[in-house]
């Protein structure tokens, strides 16, 4: 058959799929579909591929009203405040806002969609290359640890663990939103090159780490490896290079080329990637890597261009929806389709106290009491894990010997105005007795000991026994924590009642677990607002109201400023609700004594005010503020009362949330999308529509750089009142009793 006739359009109104428009392709067929005015669908599915469940758009919208427009060399679907372009002779799809303004294009010949084989199952791998003009800035893809909040150019590697929460949605200041539907591992700039690093010698150093894991508390020794490689490059140019240890978590991420570091990060648990962009010049470079014993490195490296690339090894095919407007328009469309956050009672975000872990009922009373005794505003406290005791992991089952009567424990929080949260997870021991009538019935995912939420009987059966064991008590709000799950552990197995391949949905299983505990507080508490904290998440789970957090990270200044880049790119990827361990989970042995880790911990703390929720956490610590020194017990204590006294405030902008998908923790795009100086700050946001926040991430200063963007009445200190005219970078004095945040003059 002739080109012309391969390339012939039949554009249909698909009966079986109404306000559809096809289109029919040398790849197959292309569907475009307007969801929203400022929403557009655009999918191609090769014959034959499985058909996934629907877990993003689950909202009933009604389609808006579209025209199609034909012509000898393109179709136009045109809503009321966008268009899509095909064009027949490069068989690309173009994007343009209602004025006409292009907003996004896809490169010619960037599409790909080839058959590929997951379990000895077909499927297909998909990607697909879009341009980035000169002068573009990206943000999104969820929560990383690399400290990148502009992210063009960047290669990342989307997969759930611990500290890392995969989003596949991009915000852009050229003003439109591209979801990636995709429910597996997504590789965002994915780098073709690699080489695997050799290893070089075991120095013979070691180091014993008091680490976390699925079977509680533990020690482990870890034995230092040293790697080497080579890479050749064509050109001189920027590189983005992406160090993978060849591991489901890695404890040291170290690259260094020709002897300069570009990555350097040690923690007890790190995500098992990490991205860094440099420039190099053309010829060879020598790589020196460090790790531990069983890591298998490698790096893969791309020259940066003017090109943004989604790309999925496992797929049913080919899947995006672009979003045109500014920050809060893509982000009120994304929550039109697939779910507006629900509200939230006021207490929540109040000061929420935490620690690795109250061991006895009376313990977590004693505290609670002397917080109260104190004046120290609290609307929170939490018991972590292990409270199952003797009944084994997870049973749902408090240990009578140290807490003998949960109830009247929370009873006695309610009467001090306090709040219970209580650690769950979705992992459950096999031996318990839960855990036994799990297996029997076939609802673990196989190999592990986590629920398969999946399966529909499964997710019912946790919930059954959750509701009957743990509602009772009055408990107030739910951490479900390692809902990654931890360990990759969807990665090779099967799931489902039809026993689909775990890479399908790899990504998606935070998701399930939060609409199943969801979904059961709503039907059998009616009459709260369910709360619930969750380590990991996907895309549409804010409709269940989840709050997220960093996870398990490390106490240092780097970590703190990687922190706030990694929770503003969850922002800009549609989540709303975030948080962290202010203080690091990770801390050092001596906190209670070392003046420089008190230091980072007030830093940390002051900065926790201006989240979306302030929360205080840490590894095998004693985190109250009466167990440190007196100078920053006062201080500690100062900024709880700061955030008291925000509360107003919080609770007017917090419920702007739910009502109009407004955004509380605000990347600067979102304000300032023509500030080209403002779109480059990676540790700035505005808090609100008032607030300029400016932490201070480095030890020691007197004086700190802050960029105040522009805004025509100015800006003014909290602190003292100054005033300061905006678009210019100041060097603004500061001491330990607060961070800089500057009030928006109007």
């Amino acid at each position: 058959m002739r080109r012309s006739l391969l390339l012939s359009l039949l554009i249909l109104l698909a009966a079986c799929q109404p306000k559809t428009v096809l289109i029919e392709t040398e790849q197959g067929t292309l569907c475009l579909q307007p969801l929203a005015d400022d929403a557009i669908r655009v999918r191609l599915a090769p014959e034959g591929t499985r058909r996934l469940e629907e877990l993003i758009f689950t909202q009933d919208v009604k389609a808006p009203k579209f025209s199609v427009e034909r012509s000898d060399g393109s179709v136009t679907v045109r809503t009321a405040r966008m268009s899509a372009e095909y064009s027949t002779a490069t068989q690309t799809m173009r994007f343009l806002d209602a004025g006409g303004r292009v907003l996004l294009e896809e490169r010619p010949g960037g599409r790909s969609i080839v058959p590929a084989e997951i379990q000895d199952e077909p499927a297909y791998a998909v990607s697909q290359t879009f341009l980035s003009p000169e002068g573009e800035h990206l943000y999104g893809t969820g929560q990383f640890q690399d400290g990148y909040l502009d992210i063009r150019g960047l290669t990342r590697r989307l997969t759930q663990v611990n500290t890392q929460i995969s989003l596949p949605l991009i915000l852009s200041s050229h003003g439109y939103g591209l979801l990636w539907h995709n429910y597996g591992r997504t590789d965002f700039n994915p780098a073709e090159s690699s080489v695997t690093l050799s290893p070089a010698s075991e120095s013979g150093a070691s180091e014993t780490v008091n680490a976390t894991g699925t079977a509680g508390n533990r020690r482990e020794r870890r034995f230092f490896q040293a790697f080497t490689g080579e890479i050749e490059l064509p050109a001189d140019g920027e590189y983005a290079l992406l160090f993978d240890v060849g591991r489901t978590m890695a404890r040291k991420q170290y690259l260094a080329i020709d002897g300069e570091p570009v990555i350097d990060i040690t923690n007890t648990w790190l995500p098992p990637t990490a991205a860094v962009k440099v420039r190099l010049s053309a010829g060879k470079h020598q790589l020196q890597a460090e790790g531990t014993r069983g890591d298998a490195p490698a790096v893969y490296w791309r020259e940066t261009d003017a090109t943004t690339t989604f790309a999925s090894p496992v797929a049913d095919g080919l899947d995006y929806t672009v979003f045109a407007g500014s920050a809060d328009e893509v982000m009120h469309a994304f929550r039109r389709l697939s779910g507006p956050v629900p509200a939230m009672p006021d207490w929540i975000f109040r000061y929420i106290h935490c620690r690795e872990r109250y061991d006895t009922q009376e313990e977590l009373l004693t505290a609670a009491r002397r917080f109260r005794d104190e004046g120290i505003p609290v609307g929170t406290i939490v018991q972590d894990w292990q409270w199952w005791g003797k009944y084994g992991w997870n049973a749902m089952q408090f240990d009578e010997d140290k807490y003998p009567d949960p109830k009247a424990m929370v009873d006695e929080l309610h009467g001090m105005g306090q709040h219970l949260m209580l650690s769950v997870w979705s992992k459950i021991e096999r031996s318990c007795e839960v855990g036994r009538e799990a297996a029997e019935k076939g609802y673990y995912i196989d190999g592990t000991d986590w629920i398969d939420f999946f399966q529909p009987e499964a997710a019912a059966y946790y919930w059954r026994n959750f509701s009957a064991r743990l509602l009772p008590t009055g408990i107030d709000a739910w951490w479900q924590d390692a809902t990654e799950p931890e360990n990759d552990d969807l990665k090779g197995r099967r799931i489902g009642p039809d026993r689909i391949p775990g890479e399908y949905y790899r990504n998606a299983y935070p998701l399930k677990v939060i609409q199943a505990v969801c979904e059961g507080l709503r039907r059998d508490q009616p009459d709260r607002l369910p709360v619930i904290l969750t380590r990991s998440a996907f895309a549409g789970i804010q409709r269940y109201g989840a709050v997220t957090w960093s996870g398990d990270v490390g106490n240092d200044w780097a970590t703190l400023r990687r922190q706030i880049a990694g929770g503003l790119g969850q922002m800009a990827a549609g989540l709303p609700w975030w948080t962290y361990d202010a203080g690091g989970f990770f801390r050092p042995g001596d906190q209670y004594t070392d003046p420089d880790y008190q230091e980072r911990m007030i830093r940390w703390i002051q900065t926790a005010v201006w989240l979306p929720f302030m929360r205080v956490h840490g590894y095998q610590s004693r985190t109250e503020p009466w167990e440190y020194n007196p100078e920053t017990e006062r201080l500690f204590k100062a900024a709880i009362t700061q955030r008291e006294a925000l509360l107003p405030y919080i609770l007017e902008q917090a419920a702007r949330v739910w009502k109009e998908d407004y955004t509380l923790m605000r990347p600067l795009v979102f304000d300032f999308p023509q500030d080209g100086q403002a779109l480059q700050e990676d540790c700035e946001w505005m808090f609100g529509p008032d607030y300029l926040v400016c932490p201070v991430t480095e030890g020691g200063v007197n004086s700190w750089s802050v960029y105040l963007p522009g805004n025509e009445a100015g800006w003014e200190d909290i602190r003292n009142g100054t005033r300061y005219e905006g678009g210019r970078r100041y060097d603004v004095p500061v001491d330990l009793e607060a961070i800089p945040v500057f009030r928006r003059l109007r």
